[in-house]
Order: C-alpha cells, then sequence, then structure tokens
C-alpha cells in the first residue's frame, strides 16, 4: 500500500507528441493560457505562455487527482496532426489492476470474435432462467419473474448500456472463462484476462493495464480488433446517450455524449473504493480522437456509486476538457479525413404512438 501511494508519477509523452508543435495563433484559439511568474522571460512581466493541449491535459489530470486522492494509474491519448493517437498521460499505465465492470468490454469483445467467425450470431437466443440472475448493476434482475428468449444482441446491449451482471453469465454461456482468455491472448493482450472460477462458464471480471485498456479501445476505434459491422455494433451501444452519464459525460449535451464512447466500472476491495472509466472521443466527423482509461482505487466513499464521488467528480471535469481539447486541437480536415469514422443516428424523442 505504502508503496503505491508513494508512486512518482509518471507522465510520458510519445516522440511523434513531443514534436508536436502547436502555432501560437492555433492554442490561444484553443483557449487556456498560463501567465508564468511575474519574471516570465522576453517581453517582461504578465506576458502570457501558450498551453498546449498535451500540457493542458497533463495539468488538468494532475489536479483532479489529487483532489480525487485514492491512487491512480491511467492513460490518455491524443490524436496528433499526423493523425495517430500518441500518449499525453501515462500514469503507471502497465498496473495490472482489477477493471471491474471495465473488464465487460473484453467479454464483448470475445462475443463479438465468435460472431464474427461465424460461431454465433446476435441473433442467436437464450433463455433467462432465475437460476442464472445476478444482482447488482443491471436491469434483469428488477424482473423479478423470469422465462424470457434473449437474443446475443439483447444480451450484449445490457451488458454494455447498464453494465448487467446477469448478461456477463450470459456471455459465459456461449463463451466460457478460459476461451475468452484464449481470445484476448490471441489479439495481443497480455495481462487482460478473466478470471475462470468451478463453473467453467462463469467468472470473475479479472484484471487489465490502462495501457491494454487503451489499446483495444483503439483498435476497435480503428476497425483492426473486430470487422466493422461488429465494431459498429459495440460502439452504438458504448456511445448512445441512455449510458452512463455521472462521470466522464457528466457536463455535456445530448448530441456531445453521443460522440463518447465510454464504460464505467465501480467495487471495493480492502484497500477501499475504486472508480474507473475508459472511453473514445470522437471529433464532430466521427473520426477517433482521443482515448481515456482512468483507474482509482484506494478511495473512500465505498458505498456512493453516484455523482457526488470525489473519483467521479474528477472524471466529470475531465472529460468536460478532454471533449474541449478535442473540438479545439486544430487536427486538420485531410487528417481527419483518413480515419475510420464511427456515425451514429442522432436522438430523437418519440411519444408514443
Amino acid at each position: 500500500m505504502a508503496e503505491q501511494v508513494s508512486r512518482r508519477l509518471a507522465l510520458g509523452v510519445g516522440a511523434a507528441a513531443a514534436a508536436w508543435a502547436v502555432t501560437p495563433d492555433a492554442a490561444r484559439a484553443a483557449g487556456p493560457t498560463d501567465p508564468g511568474p511575474p519574471d516570465a522571460g522576453p517581453g517582461g512581466p504578465g506576458v502570457d505562455r501558450v498551453v498546449d493541449p498535451a500540457t493542458r491535459i497533463r495539468q488538468a489530470y494532475q489536479q483532479q487527482k489529487a483532489a480525487a486522492g485514492g491512487v491512480w494509474h491511467s492513460h490518455v491519448a491524443l490524436r496528433d496532426p499526423a493523425g495517430t493517437l500518441q500518449p499525453v498521460v501515462a500514469d503507471d499505465a502497465d498496473r495490472v489492476t482489477q477493471g471491474y465492470s471495465v473488464q465487460k468490454l473484453a467479454v464483448a469483445v470475445a462475443v463479438m470474435d465468435k460472431i464474427d467467425r461465424g460461431e454465433l450470431r446476435l441473433d442467436q437466443r437464450l433463455d433467462l432462467t432465475a437460476d442464472i440472475i445476478l444482482g447488482g448493476s443491471g436491469i434483469y434482475f428488477l424482473q423479478t419473474v423470469y422465462g424470457d428468449e434473449l437474443t446475443l444482441a439483447n444480451v450484449l446491449t445490457a451488458l454494455l448500456l447498464v453494465s448487467d451482471n446477469t448478461a456477463v453469465r450470459m456471455c459465459g454461456r456461449v463463451v466460457p472463462a478460459l476461451e475468452i482468455n484464449e481470445i484476448l491472448a490471441a489479439k495481443g493482450f497480455a495481462h487482460t484476462r478473466v478470471e475462470p472460477v468451478a463453473n467453467p462458464n462463469r467468472f470473475y471480471l479479472g484484471v487489465t493495464t490502462p495501457r491494454e485498456t487503451h489499446d483495444l479501445l483503439r483498435r476497435l476505434a480503428a476497425r483492426t480488433l473486430l470487422s466493422t459491422r461488429s465494431a459498429n455494433f459495440l460502439l452504438g451501444i458504448l456511445r448512445w446517450i441512455n449510458g452512463y452519464h455521472d462521470g466522464i459525460r457528466r457536463d455535456m449535451s445530448s448530441a456531445q455524449r453521443s460522440r463518447v464512447a465510454t464504460k464505467y466500472g465501480a467495487d471495493y476491495d480492502t484497500r477501499g473504493a475504486a472508480r474507473h472509466e475508459a472511453g473514445i472521443m470522437f471529433d464532430a466527423t466521427g473520426a477517433p480522437a482521443l482515448t481515456y482509461a482512468f483507474f482509482a482505487d484506494s478511495l473512500g466513499d465505498l458505498d456512493n456509486y453516484g455523482g457526488t464521488h470525489p473519483a467521479v467528480r474528477a472524471h466529470a471535469a475531465l472529460g468536460r476538457l478532454l471533449l474541449d481539447t478535442v473540438d479545439t486541437a486544430g487536427v486538420a480536415a485531410s487528417v481527419a479525413g483518413a480515419q475510420p469514422r464511427q456515425r451514429l443516428v442522432p436522438f430523437r424523442p418519440v411519444n408514443g404512438g
């Protein structure tokens, strides 16, 4: 515990990102500046120093991390002018940590991998019986009576949109724990694993690292992790505005929320509470522009799963800044045009009928 708390903050920028120069005019148009000390250099006192997007993100991250407390393991990557996601925050990013419900992303990827290979179908049906019901987050346990026939598409939607725990067990019926881990290993993930139990079709959600979570998200958005159809299906669920709003997406309009594909995870252990959130932000054209993976543990306020938890407040503050950075980073349209896009049908209210 003491080693975790005293671990130095390791913030890094990739070689390409280090060379990422923002012109004074573009950076000033982006907004925040740092006035610096009174003797701020040539030009005399009071001359603003432009803060580039990467620095602004790192500064905000450090501030929010300090305010929330706990031990953080994080990775943030921002698209550079060449169109590549470059790390701007790498804080203990290779720490193997309990992913909690963020791991449902990996479970969904394993199911979709079998669908891509023709071994499962989205319209395949499973019966929902009382013995498989698991409480906690989700919707299925609220029904109180069971006997439904659910498609895999229904199960995956509940898994990712409302983080349904019963849906995890339903996925385990078609992709057992050991097979999930084999699929993840074959896709190059060294640490992201579920934890098998005696029943081969059930498991604990297991572990991951911030860097591997970033890699999963990056490859999902790039359509290199799954087929385009499967990637669009998962991203469409993660971006929908009926999903999780307390963290990254809290201070956004409905249109802005639809540009963020996010997954939240929360639990606690002997060290304290854990509050995680990971996802992708898209620019206004639908091209992926930023990934974030925030894993925070050893926190207080164990029983507060709402928006007032300090770490969740930190996620909300960071989410607003990250989206503003995406919108003002000034990546050329020609570069953005080379990126794969994920378009979403705009939300429209329907009053019955």
